[in-house]
């Protein structure tokens, strides 16, 4: 059969359209693919939320989204580093005093395992090759604050992202009578 100009421009359209349509399925593919990944079983105990009354400590913290980081910080006017911003929020929200290094809060309150996290437990991070280098204060729906590091502010993040997820060390209740 031989092609006309018509059926020439007709097959080209065609391809084209074919193209089209296949990249859009793959691009489609690709998000349903990544979209439908489990989070890392690390951090699976976020999909649900517990409650433990501590929803003022969450609160707090959000509250001081955007306060500058600063080393050694510990109030909103001087900025935050992650200890100081944990500590701060403590004292004021629910009158508990941590101390001051993220090692040492590491072993107050208890550590919640697999169960689901509560608005206000302690979220720990291991981001220099510590278990205890980092943490923030979850805040609930897989969402933490935390001050994060020199230049930044305190920000909200998801834990199960993917650089979080990977550093995730564990969860921390404390009691009104930090041990």
């Amino acid at each position: 059969m031989q092609q006309t100009p018509f059926n020439q421009d007709l097959s080209c359209r065609t391809l084209i359209g074919c193209g089209i349509f296949i990249c859009a399925l793959l691009s489609l593919n690709g998000c349903s693919t990544f979209s439908s990944k489990t989070p890392s079983s690390k951090v699976a105990q976020f999909k649900q939320d517990a409650s433990v009354g501590s929803e003022d400590i969450s609160i707090a913290a959000v509250g001081l989204v955007g306060v500058p980081y600063r080393y050694g910080g510990n109030n909103p006017k001087a900025g935050f580093d992650c200890s100081g911003l944990i500590g701060y929020v403590y004292l004021k929200s629910a009158n508990i005093k941590l101390p001051r290094t993220i090692q040492e809060m590491s072993s107050k309150g208890k550590n919640v395992g697999d169960q689901a996290p509560a608005p206000g437990d302690l979220v720990f991070f291991n981001t220099t090759g510590d278990k205890y280098s980092h943490a923030g204060i979850y805040v609930g729906k897989g969402r933490f604050v935390h001050a994060p590091s020199s230049g930044g502010t305190v920000r909200l993040e998801q834990i199960e992202s993917p650089y979080w997820a990977n550093r995730f060390t564990e969860v921390r209740r404390l009691v009104s009578n930090p041990q």
